[in-house]
């Protein structure tokens, strides 16, 4: 991936919103549902007749994969510097930036650094970085809330190139895949960070976000590991169901869709409906 991706990425979100501008709020990975449809309407798709125009761009130094979140009419993104990762929140329409939090990430430039995107849930930010690092901010400051290493407080093996999947919050909890011994899948407070419970067997993580679901009446939270997609209780952290996919990589966001899953992955591995 090239330098400057991360810039684009930020230009190519502001020419997207509505002439409103403060349009349904962005807040995490795939927009407010995890599905990657947006709510809006009347969104203008004719862009040959009625290009949009630029807003602004705001210059990154990181070339990572990290994409933007919006909400409360801010922008939130994780930018690295130095030997640091820096999660900024910049003012949606100016480009001011309002805060920034800074915190030590010493790792080699490997196609950027930070990969995930930022969480916004309930006045709080919560990011991830490349070597598993999990920070809760207040999102109008910018002040560390608590955080976490999910590396070394679960014994997690970091996939090949580092943790990716975005922090998932459902309620009172976040949910990470540390990849350690019977910790594939972690559940924190949301709130203070403490570990509500360990489990999910012991697979590597994979880089997809999890998703929170109910199949055949039981809610789980399904994963995508490095070789399996599995299904874990949410109120035990127990493995419900596991089913093996090795892959050169596992990227893709399940879909869940009543008692099935839909899981694809790349380099003509192909696809499969659970």
């Amino acid at each position: 991936m090239k330098k400057g991706f991360t810039t684009v990425a930020l230009l190519v979100l502001c020419l997207a919103i509505p002439a409103a501008l403060f349009a349904a709020d962005w807040p995490r990975f795939l927009g407010p549902d995890g599905t990657g449809i947006a709510p809006d309407t009347g969104i203008n798709k004719d862009w040959n007749q009625r290009p949009p125009k630029e807003l602004w761009r705001f210059a990154m130094s990181d070339s990572g994969c990290s994409g933007p979140s919006v909400a409360g009419g801010r922008v939130y993104i994780i930018d690295h510097q130095g030997e640091d990762d820096v999660v900024r929140a910049l003012d949606l329409s100016t480009a001011n930036e309002v805060w920034k939090f800074a915190y030590a990430a010493p790792t080699q430039e490997d196609y950027g650094y930070a990969r995930a995107t930022p969480t916004i849930a309930e006045g709080k930010v919560y990011t991830l970085g490349r070597t598993g690092l999990v920070y809760c901010l207040d999102d109008q400051t910018g002040t560390e809330v608590w955080h976490r290493n999910i590396q070394a407080d679960f014994g997690g093996q970091m996939p090949g190139w580092g943790y990716s999947m975005s922090v998932t919050v459902d309620g009172d909890a976040v949910v990470l895949c540390p990849g350690g011994p019977d910790a594939s899948v972690v559940k924190l407070d949301r709130n203070t960070g403490e570990t509500t419970w360990a489990g999910g067997g012991s697979d590597v993580p994979g880089y997809a976000t999890p998703v929170v679901a109910e199949i055949q009446g039981a809610k789980q939270y399904v994963v995508f590991t490095n070789v399996s997609v599995i299904g874990v209780a949410a109120d035990t952290g127990q493995l419900l169901w596991r089913v093996p996919w090795e892959t050169t990589v596992n990227v893709a966001t399940p879909i869940v869709s009543g008692d099935r899953v839909f899981i694809t992955s790349g380099y003509g591995h192909g696809c499969a409906m659970i």
